[in-house]
Formats: structure tokens, C-alpha cells, sequence
């Protein structure tokens, strides 16, 4: 049996690629400290893996930012309008940050390329721009020059492609009359040359990512996996191919997957453990399967002893030679390293694996599964020992999860139960809610607002670091807290916004700030991952039973609303949105989890009206991520979803308002859900997009009011308030202007001070014009 990692975090286990690019944007570092930096971590990750006894190594998982924006400079699908920054600048990797991040310089001002989520996980991607007969070319050789900087380590890793088919499929159609699928005779030969340079090079293993194969698929999609998979063995007949599928199983794609000619499959027995009796009757007397039993997902402990059952059943059907053990997916998604962690619960901790443990688990396995093949005088021998010690310890600490007190509470599990459709429901219909709404708001038309969240300054952070270090006692932080939120409130009083917030200066995280008010659910040190580019996120840990022990947010939002006579919006995190964002307990049923968060914030809710707070934002930027993968899941997920927001935002009067916000997804499909929230108002990222995503709301004709998002804060460009006006015209053009809110597509708090004041006021100068161009063109129709 071979061990091998399907991909590694890159942020470095103390975040140091989040900190050099960071630096290097700033200015603050060359390009080739950055450069220098990128290496560092990808040769300590090879060297880790190596020590660990890992038979593959995956190469080319590293990412500066993003791997699909990696191959989209590899084949060189780089749009238009980054192509005289290419030509201009000998410094690619300018252009690829451009691509991601935007490009405002030297009387140069690109947007960026649109973003969204990674399937159904909160890793966000860039996705690919595709046109009509467009053709391709090998443009960045990094997959091949990573290959080779292991190999002079004497590691001869496995590189790790984006596949074909994936890659298309990730990517939009940029004008139309075609499909994106049919450009995969042009961009295959790419990928030829890349494989030609590999085997000259010396690689025998490459693993193709390939997770379209575990959606539904149109007949072209099918077809182009064959195509390219035959072409593949024809060219190179000695190259050993793995195709990695995750975050789903095969199901129907499952006679296309194990008939394709190629030498492994991986499959994700975590998230689809049923699929595996089914592979195996398909797996030929060649194909090598590779069991993703180690979750790459979640940060519990692997049962040594359900997967070994599993790694049997696989090893009687096909022999030891023809099995691999692997984690379900690529590690990205996994904190670097337990070891860090010296302030968690020490019970807690040893139910715990983060992705450094996770490669130690993957190897026990494959030790504990030889070793049921030993004969008897061989298990006494140390290194067997040792091996059978790790699973008795394994076992034990499964044990104590199941039987511990830190995880029931049978008030929390009573409250659940005693829910009713009545608990789900507003007093009225949105439609004569929303009159009275009017009435006690008083809004304009267009009315502006932010997302939630302001810039955090390094001074505000460090408030936050000296507070949790006791250099500064409560007194002392509030003080200072309670300045910088004063001073947000006049500025947005300044410069006309409608409805302000706070700021949420006190927030660390718009998930990990309510979980460290919840019990049931704890937090780690140093448990980063990557959400996008240089943005890391500390996810939650869900453990057991959740409740509100007292008010999360409501000292902050009524200290705002008592300096202004504005409306300060109260900012909640939604329930779906802490569950998908957290490393969620895999002991009940996430609908039961995530009702007991829906609980948990709508006393928070309660208590935010009970302040005198007229408008509370909920957020659900994760309700579309939270999709299963397969159209025929959805409707249960939606159906449990959709009904935590509403227990979390239906015990309020009439008269108080319910936003909600929602980014970086495709709404198209379920929109009916979203209407089904019943939210008051919904923002939505549409900047990016163009307004696009608005068609889905205009074709439903969606009833309640909409905030499309007039600038991407994700880009440190500042738009221009021309710009903001011809998407609030397109916007304008399918939604009626009365519904209409106009806000950023997101919160701000990773932007400057400097870049967002210039981009508020531009925004609050276009509502107010499009407020009076509306108004001269009601007069004109009246007359």
C-alpha cells in the first residue's frame, strides 16, 4: 500500500505567506524576499512530509494565492485587459496579483476577476474568463519548476494539476453562443506539453483533480473526460495517473470515473463512506483505489478502527498493492498543526487532528493495516508494538468523546425539540410589514449603508493583542474602543450615509466573535486557514450542545445608536453561516446543530430590539456555500437551512426590519429559498459580477428589498462614483428603483481607512444622483 497527501496548507503554520504577501503589496518587501518566503514554506511542508514516512509527495500545491488563478496563468487564460500589464512589466507575478486583487497604478485601472466559493467549502477561487475559439499557450511553468526544486531535495514529489475538464467548468462564458466545455480541444495540448516536460524531467506520478466528477454532468462534460483521459494514455503510456475526486461520491459518474484509462482514483469515503462497495465491483483487475479516509475537512480525530474496516474491505477485493490511504481531499482546509495549541482544553484536545496529524494518521493506518497481514511472532516485535499502541490510544479518546459531560446539555436539546412553525414565522407578510417599516424609518430612496464592519487598523488590533495579554485592563480597552467607534459614527454622519454601524471594533472575526460568547463551541490559537489570497480564518470549534449564556452584541450597537439620531444597524452572524464557517461536531446532525445556533441568536435578536435597535443585519454569506453538491440533496438542506434563519429572525415585531447578506454565490437556482427566508432587506455582492446576479432576483421578481453591491471591497482599486452609477443603472434596469438599497458587496474591515473613505463618499454622490435622476424621470412621466 502507498500513503500520499492529495495537498498541504500553504499559508505557512505561523501564517507567514498571509504576512509576506501582504508585505510585498505594501511595499514593504521585494519581490524576491517574497519569492524566498514561498519556498521556505513549500520545502518545509515536503521535508515534513518526507520525516512522516508519506510515499507521494504532492508538488505545485503551493499557491501565492490561488490555485485555479495558478492555471489560469499556466495556460495563459489571462483576460484582455491584464494583457498590457503583461506585456509592459516583466514581473509576472504583478500580474497575477492584478488578476486577483485588481490594478490601480500608473494610469492603469483594471477590476479584478470575479471570485466565488470553492464548491461547498468557505475557500474561495478566481474564476476563469473564457471566450469563443480561445486559445491557449504554456505561459507559467510553475508546476514544473516546483517539481523540480523538490527533486533537488532529493524528493521526487507528485505534481498536483487542476484537471481539464475542472478547469473549464470552474470558469464563465464571457460572451455567448458557445460553451466553455468546448474549448477543451484547444486547452488539452497545454496540458501535453506540461506532462511532456514532467516525464522529461523524471515524474512518474501526477494527480489530476478532476471534482466535476462528482456532480451531475451534461453528455459534452462526459465526453470530454474520456477524450482527454484517452489522449493522455495515448501520449504517455508510462506516466502513472491518479485522478482525485472529492466532497461528494461518484454515484452516476461512477462507470464514466472507473472506465477511465488511468492508473488510481481517489475517492472521498468521509463525505460519501457509502460508495465504496459499489467502486470496488467497478474497479477492473488494473485500477489502483485511493481511500480518502482520513478527513480533510474537519479537525476530529480519525477512528483507526472504522477505517481500518474500511481499508479491509478494499484490500480483499483488490490486494495491498492496488490500495492507497489518503486524506478525503486536499489539507488545505485543515489548520497546520495541533501542536500549537497549548491553551485548549486538554479533553477536547485529544479528540482533536489538525493537517500535520492528519499525515501522521494516514501512515498509522497503512502500519496497522500490514500488520493485520503479519503472522502472530511478528506483533511483538517494538515497531509493531508501538504501532498497536497508537491504535489502543486512538480508541480510548474516541470513547471519551462519546461519553463526555462537556458535550450534552439536555436544556439546550429540550428547548430544540419544543420548536414550532409558528417559531418560524413573522407576524405579518413582508408586504404590510414593509408600510410600517417606511413609516418609522423614514429612509430616502436609494437608501446607503455598509456591510457591518470598518477597517481595522494595526492600532486596533494591537488594542486587542495588549487586552488579551492584560497590557490593557477592560476600562481601558472599552475606552479606546468606544473612541474609534465614535469617531466611525460621525465620519458616516459626515458623509450622508442613511444607516450606519458601528464598526465592530470589538470583533475579531464575524464568526469566531459570537463562538467565543457560546457555550458548546472553542477556539484555538494558531487554527488558521485559508479563506482567500492572504485572508485566513480561525474557524470555531463545535463540540457540544450550544447556547446564549448572555448578550453577545447588544452593548456595543445601543452605546453606537445613543450618539446618532440615524438608524445604527445591529450585526448578528446567521446560523448557517456560524455552521459552515466552524469545524462543526460530526456526532449529530448538522440541522441540529445549526438550530441550536438559530436559538442562540434569536435571543440576541430579542434583546437588540429590546435596546431600541429598529434595523438587525443577520448575516448568511454561507446559506448558497452550504449546498450539497448534488441537486437532488438540496431541498433538505434548504429545507433546514432556510428554517434556522427564520427561528433566528422572526420574534420581532413588524416594525423592526431584518437584513440579511449574502456574497460570492450563484443564486440562479434557489432563489425561491432566499425569497422563502423573508428577510426585509438582502444585500448582495454584484460588483464583480457585473450586476449579473441580479437576473436571478429580477426574473423571480423577488418581493422584498435588495442592496446590490456597487463596489468590490476585495480589490484594493477604488472605484469611481461613474462606475457605482452604471451599475445602479443596470441595476435599475431589473430591479424597481423602491426596492433598492445601495451598499458595498461586503464588509470592510480588511480594507485602508484611506481607499474606503474615498470610496463611501463616491458612493453616497451616486445614490443621491441616482435619487434625483429617478425623481426627474418620475416628473417627466407624470406629466
Amino acid at each position: 500500500m502507498l500513503t500520499h497527501i492529495l495537498g498541504y496548507p500553504r499559508i505557512g503554520s505561523q501564517r507567514e505567506l498571509k504576512k509576506a504577501c501582504e508585505q510585498y503589496w505594501s511595499g514593504k518587501i521585494s519581490l524576491q524576499e517574497l519569492l524566498t518566503a514561498g519556498r521556505n514554506i513549500r520545502q518545509q511542508n515536503w521535508q515534513l512530509q518526507r520525516e512522516a514516512g508519506i510515499d507521494l509527495i504532492p508538488s505545485n500545491d503551493f499557491s501565492f494565492y490561488d490555485q485555479v488563478l495558478d492555471m489560469s496563468l499556466t495556460v495563459h487564460a489571462i483576460p484582455k485587459r491584464y494583457r498590457q500589464l503583461v506585456e509592459n512589466n516583466n514581473n509576472i507575478t504583478d500580474a497575477y496579483f492584478a488578476m486577483a486583487r485588481g490594478y490601480q497604478k500608473d494610469e492603469l485601472d483594471i477590476t479584478a476577476m470575479e471570485m466565488t466559493k470553492w464548491f461547498d467549502t468557505n475557500y474561495h477561487y478566481i474564476v476563469p474568463e473564457f471566450y469563443k475559439n480561445q486559445q491557449f499557450k504554456l505561459f507559467s511553468t510553475k508546476v514544473i519548476d516546483e517539481y523540480e526544486e523538490a527533486k533537488q531535495l532529493n524528493i521526487d514529489t507528485k505534481p498536483v494539476l487542476l484537471g481539464p475538464v475542472s478547469f473549464l467548468l470552474l470558469g464563465k462564458e464571457k460572451e455567448e453562443g458557445f460553451h466553455r466545455i468546448e474549448l477543451i480541444e484547444n486547452l488539452l495540448p497545454v496540458y501535453l506539453e506540461i506532462l511532456t516536460k514532467l516525464e522529461a524531467k523524471g515524474a512518474s506520478w501526477i494527480q489530476f483533480d478532476e471534482p466535476f466528477l462528482t456532480l451531475d454532468l451534461s453528455e459534452d462534460e462526459k465526453k470530454a473526460y474520456k477524450y482527454v483521459y484517452d489522449k493522455v494514455k495515448q501520449f504517455f503510456p508510462s506516466l502513472k495517473i491518479l485522478i482525485s475526486t472529492y466532497f461528494e461520491g461518484l454515484k452516476d459518474n461512477l462507470h464514466l470515473a472507473t472506465a477511465l484509462p488511468v492508473n488510481a482514483l481517489h475517492i472521498d469515503l468521509v463525505r460519501c463512506p457509502e460508495q465504496l462497495n459499489e467502486v470496488l465491483g467497478h474497479c477492473g483487475d488494473k485500477l489502483i483505489l485511493s481511500l480518502g479516509v482520513v478527513d480533510g475537512r474537519n479537525i476530529w480525530k480519525n477512528d483507526y478502527q472504522q477505517s481500518l474496516e474500511i481499508i479491509n474491505q478494499a484490500v480483499e477485493k483488490l490486494g495491498p498493492e492496488r490500495v492507497m490511504i489518503a486524506p478525503s481531499c486536499s489539507l488545505l482546509h485543515s489548520p497546520c498543526d495541533l501542536e500549537y495549541e497549548n491553551s485548549l482544553n486538554e479533553e477536547l484536545k485529544q479528540w482533536l487532528s489538525f493537517a500535520r496529524q492528519k499525515i501522521d494518521e494516514v501512515v498509522t493506518l497503512k502500519e496497522l493495516a500490514n500488520i493485520e497481514y503479519l503472522p502472530a511472532e511478528n506483533l511483538t516485535q517494538s515497531g509493531n508494538q508501538k504501532t498497536l499502541e497508537k491504535l489502543q490510544a486512538n480508541q480510548l479518546a474516541v470513547k471519551s468523546r462519546k461519553s463526555s459531560a462537556l458535550i450534552h446539555n439536555e436544556k439546550v436539546k429540550r428547548r430544540v425539540e419544543a420548536i414550532t412553525e409558528a417559531d418560524a414565522k413573522r407576524d405579518s407578510i413582508f408586504g404590510e410589514r414593509v408600510e410600517k417599516q417606511h413609516k418609522g424609518l423614514n429612509l430616502p430612496l436609494f437608501p446607503t449603508t455598509t456591510i457591518g464592519s470598518f477597517p481595522q487598523t494595526k492600532e486596533v488590533r494591537s488594542w486587542r493583542s495588549k487586552f488579551k495579554k492584560g497590557e490593557l485592563n477592560e476600562a481601558q480597552y472599552e475606552g479606546l474602543l468606544k473612541q474609534e467607534t465614535e469617531k466611525a459614527i460621525r465620519w458616516q454622519e459626515e458623509i450622508g450615509l442613511d444607516v450606519l454601524v458601528h464598526g465592530e471594533f470589538e470583533r475579531n472575526d464575524m464568526v469566531e466573535y459570537f463562538g467565543e460568547q457560546l457555550e458548546g463551541v472553542a477556539f484555538t490559537k494558531n487554527g488558521w486557514v485559508q479563506s482567500y489570497g492572504s485572508r485566513c480564518v480561525k474557524p470555531p470549534i463545535i463540540f457540544g450542545d450550544i447556547h446564549r449564556p448572555k448578550p453577545m452584541t447588544v452593548f456595543w450597537s445601543a452605546f453606537a445608536q445613543s450618539l446618532t439620531k440615524k438608524h445604527v444597524k445591529g450585526m448578528l452572524t446567521g446560523p448557517v453561516t456560524i455552521l459552515q464557517w466552524s469545524f462543526v461536531r460530526n456526532d449529530q446532525p448538522r440541522a441540529e446543530t445549526c438550530t441550536q445556533i438559530a436559538l442562540a441568536i434569536r435571543d440576541e435578536v430579542a434583546d437588540l430590539e429590546e435596546a431600541g435597535i429598529k434595523i438587525i443585519q443577520i448575516d448568511e454569506p454561507a446559506i448558497r456555500e452550504g449546498l450539497p453538491l448534488r441537486k437532488a440533496d438540496w431541498q433538505a438542506y434548504l429545507q433546514w437551512a432556510v428554517k434556522a434563519f427564520r427561528i433566528a429572525s422572526s420574534g420581532v415585531k413588524d416594525e423592526t426590519q431584518i437584513h440579511t447578506h449574502m456574497c460570492y454565490s450563484e443564486f440562479n437556482d434557489i432563489i425561491q429559498n432566499i425569497a422563502a427566508m423573508d428577510a426585509d432587506v438582502i444585500t448582495i455582492e454584484c460588483s464583480r459580477s457585473q450586476m449579473e446576479l441580479l437576473d436571478a432576483f429580477a426574473e423571480f421578481r423577488y418581493p422584498n428589498e435588495i442592496g446590490p453591491g456597487v463596489y468590490d471591497i476585495h480589490s484594493p482599486r477604488v472605484p469611481s462614483k461613474e462606475e457605482m452609477l452604471a451599475l445602479l443603472e443596470k441595476a435599475k434596469a431589473v430591479i424597481p428603483a423602491r426596492q433598492l438599497w445601495v451598499n458595498p458587496d461586503c464588509g470592510l474591515k480588511t480594507r485602508n481607512w484611506e481607499e474606503t473613505k474615498l470610496a463611501l463618499i463616491a458612493m453616497v454622490e451616486a445614490a443621491k444622483q441616482a435619487s434625483v435622476s429617478f425623481a426627474e424621470s418620475e416628473e417627466v412621466s407624470n406629466h
